[in-house]
Parts: C-alpha cells; sequence; structure tokens
C-alpha cells in the first residue's frame, strides 16, 4: 500500500473519531508544561502529575525556579526517573528564562534548545502544544507507531528521521493532533509489548498486523 494512501486512513480515523486529542500532562501555563514535559522524559506522564501540583505551588513562576538550587528542586521531584540530573536541569532552566527570555517561554525551536534538559522533543511538544506550530515531537511511542503503520520506511532509523517522514504527509493544520494521536495510540492499543491488534481500528492497513499478526490467526472455516 503506497505510504500516501496509509496517511489518508490514518488522518481520516482519527479527525473522525478523536478530533480534539490533548497532552495528558496537567498544566495550566507555558512554564508549567514545560517543565513538566522536562520531567517526562523516560517518565510516565501519570507519574509527572503525581508531582507537578506540590512542585508547582512551591515554584509557582520562573522567577521562584530562578532562585531555587538543585537541592531545592530535588525533594519535590525525587519518584520521577533520574531526579538529580532533572533537579540541576529545572534550576539552570528556571535561570535561563528569567536571564535570558525575560520570564517567558520562547516560541522558537532553537530557543528553547539553549534550557538546560531541553532537546528537540521537548521543544517540539512546546511549540506544537503551546503555540499551536506545525511541529512534530517524536517519542518512544510516535517513533514505535509510525513505524508499525507503516507511515514511515525501515530506513527512517532516528527520530529525525521519523519526525521528517511524519511531517512530509501530514497536513501542516493536523500535525500538532497527529502527535497527540500517535502517542496515544501507543499509549493505549499499540504498546511495546503484546499490542492489542484485535482491539485495534487500524489493522485495514497497519504494515505490522499484515506482516506479523494476521499470518498466525487461525483462518475461519465456514461451515459445511
Amino acid at each position: 500500500m503506497p505510504r500516501a494512501e496509509r496517511f489518508r486512513r490514518f488522518l481520516a480515523y482519527f479527525t473522525t473519531h478523536f478530533p480534539e486529542p490533548e497532552t495528558e500532562l496537567h498544566y495550566r501555563s507555558p512554564y508549567e508544561l514545560l517543565v513538566a514535559v522536562v520531567l517526562s522524559a523516560q517518565c510516565t506522564d501519570k507519574r509527572v502529575n503525581l508531582i507537578t501540583p506540590a512542585l508547582f505551588e512551591h515554584f509557582p513562576t520562573p522567577q521562584h525556579l530562578a532562585a531555587a538550587s538543585a537541592e531545592e528542586v530535588f525533594p519535590f521531584i525525587r519518584s520521577v526517573s533520574y531526579p538529580n540530573n532533572k533537579a540541576k536541569h529545572l534550576a539552570g532552566l528556571g535561570k535561563m528564562l528569567v536571564e535570558k527570555f525575560g520570564g517567558e517561554v520562547p516560541d522558537r525551536l532553537e530557543d528553547l534548545q539553549l534550557l538546560p534538559g531541553v532537546g528537540r522533543k521537548t521543544a517540539n511538544v512546546i511549540v506544537s502544544v503551546i503555540y499551536n506550530q506545525p511541529a512534530m515531537a517524536v517519542d518512544t511511542h510516535v517513533f514505535r507507531v509510525a513505524h508499525r503503520l507503516g507511515l514511515v520506511p525501515r530506513t527512517a532509523t532516528t527520530p529525525l528521521a521519523v519526525e521528517k517522514g511524519l511531517v512530509k504527509y501530514t497536513p501542516q493544520e493536523l500535525i500538532p493532533k497527529a502527535h497527540h494521536w500517535l502517542i496515544l495510540h501507543g499509549r493505549y492499543v499499540c504498546v511495546a509489548r503484546n499490542p492489542k491488534c484485535l482491539q485495534c481500528p487500524l489493522t485495514d492497513f497497519c504494515k505490522y498486523f499484515a506482516d506479523k499478526v494476521q499470518p498466525t490467526l487461525e483462518p475461519i472455516v465456514a461451515p459445511v
């Protein structure tokens, strides 16, 4: 099946059945989302949502975070993955937001990636969710689902290659939504181990299902 047709079916399903997807991270401002996304690296959104209320109560603005040390941030995030590194990132991030960007979360990828703990994926999330720019953040879910559905070729072996492949065939106005569709599908249906293929509504064009699952299913024999 041509890749363009796979995209057509993918986009048609989700625009019909899930037209307004949103991030599952809880936030009330660009600053809070930025902090939450940094904390979510190699950690679940559920865990991040458990610890951010107390964190944001204590550090409600970039200015508050800028005045804190990593040692002061650490107790609030100790239950996330890699808390020592993330505490250092957040302390440095707060200072740079205040000193370089006037306490505002920048809207350019290049500026966002200057911040401690912010790579291309995190920067793409911010410009997509906050500023509605056509940016495709590629995390492990997006990477996995894009390959399984056949939306990107096997030669797309890096997050950047997957990002470029997805953006190429997705209308610009749908790119921010497609990011969430891929993440949520990977989180709840096309999971890493034992994907729920028999519950999936996308099997009619899924390459993984056609190559790996369908051949293992017992054929249905019509009664004589």
